[in-house]
């Protein structure tokens, strides 16, 4: 069994990697979200992977482990040249022509964006919580009103109405601090995960950090750096450079297979859009997974199904 942490240069910057996994078998590079939201501590639990997989998990420039408090080559583009590089890195470290790359949510963005420009080391794409463009955020502000409403919950609705919808159906006037005031909201009401011990921002997003950095997954540096990163790459990638973002617009024909697992219940990232999105895309091969028992985080939510289907797809595809 594989299992090392270590750091290696990306486009001049030293960036963090725990590899986990069974000799010999394909790789998985794994490409998180949030922006700067690091989920090492997800990814390295999953045994039933483990078994059939070698398990890359990846704090990207700007977060947890990679931080770097110069934030001005902190772009998306750069990301996705970060990404490529690692994955080159990978296939020469264990003798493999191609790597399947797996995005959860933002993360999903720069998957589709990487198979896009560098096809030929890329053997599937596996998209979980699948972003597709910004107008899917008034999906996600309405779902946490109604709810809200329903409940009755005077304090919620109040909040979400002093923040107002999206403006043009993509960002939030107040930028990020109306974000995570909605995403609270929308935690509390089931729109992150159908798990009702996953029903808070803190138990679904921090408490699971906490207890990475208990398990020694991370360091108290690795904390600091997520807790300093994930918000300003919030502010960087997604309220700055990328309001407009639209993949039904910009990538929908890929060259290489093509997969979502999508959970019935994430209003993260809306799934109308996504079987919108999904049956506007053309490749190889491509398919579009239900998660009935999961939100934004199939892994998550459903993990033993999202082992099964991740080996099932292995089997469908080509690594030469």
């Amino acid at each position: 069994m594989i299992d090392k942490k270590q750091k290696i240069k990306l486009n001049s910057v030293e960036q963090k990697i725990h590899i986990r996994g069974t000799a010999d078998k394909p790789v998985i590079l794994f490409v998180h979200g949030g922006p700067g939201l690091c989920n090492r501590h997800e990814i390295m639990v999953q045994d039933d992977l483990a078994k059939n997989f070698i398990l890359v998990a990846w704090d990207q420039r700007g977060t947890g482990g990679s931080y770097i408090a110069d934030q001005s080559h902190l772009t998306n583009d750069k990301l996705v040249e970060d990404t490529h590089e690692l994955i080159l890195w990978l296939i020469k470290e264990f003798k493999q022509k191609k790597i399947i790359v797996a995005g959860i949510s933002w993360g999903s963005v720069l998957t589709s964006l990487l198979a896009d420009r560098h096809p030929d080391t890329i053997a599937a794409v596996i998209n979980y919580g699948q972003a597709v463009s910004s107008h899917g955020e008034k999906l996600s502000y309405d779902f946490a009103l109604k709810a809200a409403r329903d409940a009755n919950n005077q304090k919620s609705i109040r909040v979400l109405e002093e923040i107002g919808a999206p403006i043009d159906g993509k960002m939030y006037r107040g930028g990020l601090e109306d974000l995570m005031k909605q995403r609270r909201i929308l935690c509390k009401y089931g729109g992150w995960s159908p798990n009702p011990k996953r029903q808070s921002y803190y138990s679904a997003i921090l408490r699971p950090i906490l207890k990475g950095l208990l398990s020694g997954e991370y360091s108290i540096g690795d904390v600091i750096g997520i807790a300093k990163g994930s918000s300003e790459s919030v502010k960087k990638l997604i309220l700055e450079e990328y309001p407009d973002f639209d993949l039904a617009k910009t990538n929908t024909r890929f060259n290489v297979p093509y997969f979502i697992f999508q959970g019935r219940e994430d209003w993260v990232c809306p799934s109308g859009p996504v079987e919108e999105y999904f049956n506007l895309v053309r490749a190889p091969k491509k398919e579009l997974v239900w998660f009935d028992k999961s939100g934004h985080d199939p892994m998550a939510d459903e993990p033993a199904k999202f082992a099964d289907g991740t080996l099932r797809v292995s089997r469908k595809i080509s690594f030469s």
